[in-house]
Parts: C-alpha cells; structure tokens; sequence
C-alpha cells in the first residue's frame, strides 16, 4: 500500500508545502549533468563516467536540446526501514517530449538521489521546478541498503 503525502514528506529535507501531494511529494530539480565519457557496468563493480555540471542562463534556466542528461534532486530522501521508493516523472516533463527514468530504492537508503533525464524536444527547465514525484509502498524486506550510493550528494 502507498503512504500518504504526509507521511512521504516526513521523510524528505527540505519540503515546502506546495510540494506535499495526496500520495507523495514532488521533488525538485537541484543540478543538470552531461555525462562526458564512458562508465562501466562489469560483473564486481561498477564506474560511473565522468559528468560535466551545466550553467544555468541569467533566469536560472536550463536550456537542454535532445539527449539524455542526468537530474540531481534537490531533497534529501530517507527511505524508512519497511517501506519502498518509487519516483515518478510529473505529467509536465511527458508533456513536453521529457521523460524521467529511475530506479527503486530500497528500504535504509538516504542521499539526493539522481534520474536519467530523456529530453525529446528542446526544453527550459528551471533550478527548483518540480519534477518528479516521490512515493513510498509499504514492503517486506530482508536487510537494508548499504550500496555504493548510501548517503550520495549529502555534504
């Protein structure tokens, strides 16, 4: 079963109230990357390629032309022990020939998480729009997380 908004909020920092949505909360674009060379996915490990971070314009927009581009969120999220995360893109990037891909996450991870963001169309993008929405599933588990990215892109 899906938590309330309310109780999704709990979990995340910062989050305004505009942000708490009746089954999650919409979570917020913190930084635009381009990935610059190859990574590595092998059978005991893994390397993430080297990214490059985009400038913004003068209005704090980014402008993106057709790619693939990596979105740090702004929130840092906190999956409880029994529970499950699951983000979602907002209609408004699927609208505009955007699309958001992610992946679970798993009971005990906490950090700013990232999404490969697919871009269709050119778009501008603002630092701080909403777009994701974050939900989280009551689950069963065996452990916790304890991977590469625990607590990734918190200082």
């Amino acid at each position: 079963m899906y938590e309330s908004g309310a109780f999704v909020a709990a979990q995340l920092a910062p989050v305004t109230d505009e942000q708490v949505q009746p089954n999650g909360v919409d979570l917020t674009l913190d930084a635009v990357f381009e990935q610059q060379n190859a990574g590595r996915i092998g059978v005991e490990g893994k390397t993430v390629g080297e990214r490059r971070e985009l400038d913004t314009d003068e209005s704090n927009c980014y402008t993106l032309t057709p790619g693939g581009y990596v979105a740090r969120y702004a929130e840092t999220i906190r999956v409880p022990d029994d529970h499950v995360g699951f983000i979602y893109p907002r209609s408004s990037l699927m609208r505009n020939s955007c699309m958001l891909h992610t992946a679970v996450w798993d009971a005990g991870y906490e950090g700013r998480g990232e999404g490969l963001l697919e871009v269709h169309h050119e778009i501008e993008i603002e630092r701080g729009a909403r777009i994701a929405q974050f939900v989280l599933a009551d689950a069963d588990h065996d452990g916790t997380y304890d991977g590469d990215y625990q607590r990734e892109n918190i200082a």
